[in-house]
């Protein structure tokens, strides 16, 4: 079994917190970055990131069918922290955080998750069958810095253009 606590990455940006806050918080574009994420949509009427506001959230990995959650916007401080938090059943409880800093100009954006209540035994049974052994924490990682990646890229690019 294994076992999930908490976990972080940062990249440096060259634009500034604003234009970096918006793409962070804009949940349509998020599955542009995130290598997990195929889409996702506003709950219950919700139009934009609030504290309280709900999306779904379908992701999938390479090979393997979709699944879908429910996170919760938990955190909304424009151009400094945005975070939300994701329940499944067997699956525990993840928040998943976006800070951000700035110095000279640039953008220092955190992505972070911290499990605050641990996948069940029956939750990994579930993982390690039905996603083939995947180590977990190993794939996060590898997503965080993706994501990271495609999103410094696409601000700075936006940036370049006068986006």
């Amino acid at each position: 079994m294994q076992i999930l606590d908490q976990d972080s990455a940062s990249v440096t940006i060259g634009a500034t917190p604003e234009a970096v806050f918006a793409l962070v918080t804009d949940i349509d574009r998020m599955a542009e970055f995130s290598p997990e994420l195929v889409s996702c949509r506003w709950l219950d009427g919700a139009e934009g990131p609030a504290v309280g506001a709900r999306f779904e959230a379908v992701n999938q990995l390479p090979g393997h069918k979709p699944w879908k959650n429910r996170p919760v916007v938990t955190v909304f401080e424009p151009s400094r922290r945005y975070a939300v938090s994701r329940t499944e059943p067997f699956a525990g409880t993840v928040v998943w955080s976006y800070e951000l800093s700035t110095e000279d100009g640039r953008t220092t954006l955190t992505e972070s998750y911290q499990v605050t209540k641990q996948v069940s035994r029956i939750g990994w049974l579930i993982i390690e069958r039905g996603f083939g052994g995947t180590d977990r924490r190993d794939a996060l990682a590898r997503g965080m810095r993706t994501t990271l990646a495609a999103i410094k890229r696409s601000v700075e690019s936006a940036d370049s253009l006068g986006g």
